[in-house]
């Protein structure tokens, strides 16, 4: 793609919501005030302290362990989503409760079905690294990485603060620092998407904008993008961010990196750390950016048929993960007695010949088969952007062409109307 190509008019047919929720979170945000320092404090002293494996893990040198943070209760400040547990409960979480807990805890992209308005304006983008999200949280001299799921990446000591057992190093006891990084196997880098909170400061309520020049100016502060010591073990490096023009779009799409790419993520830049699914960030995917682009079964292999994940519900009701759920389909009462399905059971089905029609966000036809009842170690169905991403991926894929079509357009509009000076 070059940089500054002219493409056709960008017509879809909308699929989605996506842009309504996009204008509904940014309302929410600017009107919903919730005490972001607490949950911070919250999330910190959970990474830390939740009981796990951790102990056993092979990464953790015990002259860089402290004492775990103080219990933190959460029943007394105001709290949204799902960080209402106090550290006690969470701490009592296993298995697919704490993978949803965790999970929850980190801003989750939505896959992008309809380009964004303002695309030139009002986003970043981003090539993201291959590797496993996790949050990084430096405090009381040790650093501790956790995944999704909960269980301990690594324990190790780092530059951030708070994060070595070194004199004069840790810093104020009350002071941690959050990062959400994704973990680069083959260079054993942790680079770093987002700041979450600095030195005991919460970012939660800072927009994208102000919390990237953040990372951007703090981090290297530290010495944490200098390579591994003894005290620093794993380097950490900021995923560059360009303005979503023509030039930016070219150079996170096309440009050079020392990571393995998966895919592109864009951030509106007005957004609040989110937890949960947000439509203001997104995820998307091609050939040329992603190993990765279509779901691949346990070998690895393309099915031939598109297989997704949905929740039952009390009532028969087959749903994604969205809040609130999005309906695909129902199912009669023999056909769940008959399988042996309850409600809450994680659902495979693959999708037949007869496809998916959405409009608006809404299934209006979806040919399902069921398979079986998903894999214990799932823990959530698929969203509405995955299923429809990834069937638009099999049969109308959104190209990059489209967005730098969209980017285009906008260029041509706000371009100032030309004057004729002729008498």
């Amino acid at each position: 793609m070059a940089p500054h190509d002219l493409r056709r008019p960008f017509k879809r047919r909308p699929i989605s919501d996506q842009q309504r929720r996009r204008e509904l979170s940014l309302l929410r945000q600017s009107q919903h005030r919730s005490d972001a320092q607490q949950r911070a404090r919250n999330l910190a002293s959970s990474v830390i302290s939740l009981q796990s494996s951790s102990s056993s893990s092979p990464d953790v040198d015990p002259e860089t362990l402290s004492e775990p943070m103080p219990d933190v209760d959460t029943t007394t400040g105001h709290e949204s989503e799902s960080s209402s547990f106090s550290i006690r409960q969470a701490s009592s979480l296993r298995g697919p409760e704490a993978r949803k807990w965790f999970a929850s805890q980190l801003m989750l992209p939505e896959w992008m079905i309809d380009v964004p308005e303002n695309l030139s304006r009002d986003w970043y983008v981003l090539a993201r690294p291959a590797g496993k999200r996790c949050f990084v949280v430096s405090a009381d001299g040790t650093t501790v990485s956790r995944l999704r799921n909960g269980s301990v990446l690594h324990l190790f000591p780092s530059a951030l603060p708070g994060g070595a057992r070194k004199k004069g190093a840790s810093g104020p006891a009350q002071s941690y620092s959050i990062l959400d990084c994704i973990f680069h196997e083959s260079d054993q880098t942790y680079y770093v998407i987002d700041m979450v909170c600095w030195r005991g400061y919460s970012l939660y309520e800072c927009t994208a904008e102000f919390r990237f020049f953040w990372l951007q100016s703090k981090l290297d502060e530290t010495g944490a993008c200098d390579p591994p010591s003894f005290y620093h073990k794993f380097r950490f490096s900021v995923v560059p961010f360009y303005n979503c023009d023509q030039s930016g779009l070219h150079s996170a799409y096309t440009g050079s990196s020392p990571y393995v790419k998966d895919g592109l993520f864009f951030y509106n830049k007005h957004a609040h750390y989110h937890t949960g699914n947000t439509p203001l960030v997104l995820i998307w995917k091609d050939e040329r950016c992603s190993q990765y682009v279509i779901d691949t079964d346990n070998n690895g292999q393309v099915p031939n048929q598109q297989h997704i994940v949905l929740e039952l519900q009390d009532d028969g009701k087959i749903v994604t993960s969205d809040d609130p759920p999005v309906i695909v389909n129902c199912l009669n009462a023999d056909f769940i007695k008959q399988s042996g399905l309850s409600p809450g059971s994680l659902v495979r089905f693959a999708i037949g010949d007869g496809g998916l029609n959405c409009v608006d966000g809404k299934f209006e036809k979806a040919d399902l088969q069921y398979i079986s009842v998903s894999n214990r170690a799932r823990a959530f169905a698929d969203s509405y952007s995955k299923i429809m991403f990834q069937y638009m991926a099999r049969h109308s894929p959104l190209k990059v062409e489209d967005l730098a079509s969209m980017i285009s357009q906008e260029n041509q509009q706000d371009k100032p109307p030309e004057v004729d000076m002729s008498d």
